[in-house]
């Protein structure tokens, strides 16, 4: 959806896939304008994002908006895993969802300040906020990620380059609709403001925003998309 509603914009597109090629390339296949390329790196790899960025300056020449969405979720429940359970899942939560974004915003931010400019967006989560019981490497991942932005934010505006971030809370995606459509489905629905969950365009239309025509003076924002399902101060 992200993707779809840049390339509307006249945006030419390097997508990132880890293993899911045929997903890729039926995005891909979707896309208007371009041409697009596909990028693929397993970001649980510490060497992938510097290769990442690599392969999509050489696809696009130019970098003007980094869109960090990857993530993982794994479950490791504090009293319900071993130990090596709890380390492995914490190690690679924390090196995708974390480490691998902020390497990819290093790159970004050092290319961006070389061309005169450019935005990054960053995705992350509700889980930041009000904590991940089942999974709180996840909850962690997100929570630094919300303020590697923000910081970045600090250090990188008067480069012009500008970071926001979107936090959503459930999202109907496919990762999500078998606990959609299970029995905590109805319960899920109940926790927002709207009766629903947000849709992916909901969420793709907040980013292309925030990538193209949020004012320069939000840089630093985490915007909520989750049907005022969590509130926050």
């Amino acid at each position: 959806s992200i993707a779809r509603a840049f390339a509307e914009r006249n945006a030419r597109l390097a997508l990132h896939y880890h293993r899911n090629r045929e997903g890729a390339e039926k995005t891909l296949g979707s896309l208007v304008g371009g041409p697009h390329a596909l990028v693929p790196a397993d970001l649980t790899d510490p060497a992938a994002a510097p290769k990442l960025f690599a392969d999509a300056g050489d696809a696009l020449g130019r970098i003007d908006v980094l869109i960090n969405n990857a993530g993982i979720w794994e479950g490791h429940s504090v009293l319900d895993v071993g130990f090596e359970q709890w380390e492995t899942a914490w190690n690679r939560t924390i090196t995708a969802n974390l480490l691998a974004p902020a390497h990819l915003m290093y790159f970004a931010a050092r290319h961006m300040t070389e061309k005169g400019g450019g935005r990054i967006v960053n995705v992350t989560s509700r889980g930041a906020f009000r904590g991940e019981p089942e999974g709180p490497a996840y909850g962690a991942s997100k929570a630094g990620l919300n303020i590697a932005g923000q910081s970045l934010a600090k250090a990188l505006g008067r480069h012009g380059v500008f970071v926001f971030t979107v936090a959503p809370g459930w999202v109907d995606t496919d990762m999500a609709r078998s606990a959609l459509e299970g029995p905590q489905g109805g319960s899920i629905r109940t926790e927002t403001g709207i009766g629903r969950v947000a849709t992916a365009d909901e969420v793709a239309a907040t980013v292309v925003f925030l990538a193209t025509d949020a004012p320069e003076s939000m840089t630093g924002c985490i915007v909520d998309v989750n049907g005022a399902s969590y509130l926050r101060t």
